[in-house]
């Protein structure tokens, strides 16, 4: 082997070991998966009928940008 061939190679296996290490741990039990925001992987405080956090929900409901909700006052 030539050395561009193993620098090459070895970059090569560093890329792909930088790909494995950044996903997410893959769940042991299913039971165990959280659900997450759509917009920031918030695991807390999600409300599955939108499929977002309390946070953005909240932000983008003030804004409008989810139709038929708006804030009520009693």
């Amino acid at each position: 082997m030539t050395t561009a061939k193993r620098v090459k190679d070895k970059k090569i296996q560093a890329k792909f070991s930088l790909a494995r290490d950044n996903k997410e741990p893959r769940p042991k039990f299913s039971t165990r998966r959280h659900n997450r925001c759509q917009i920031c992987g918030r695991p807390r405080a999600f409300i599955r009928k939108f499929g977002l956090c309390r946070l953005c929900f909240r932000g983008l409901a003030l804004r409008g940008e989810i139709p038929g909700v708006s804030k009520s006052s009693w």
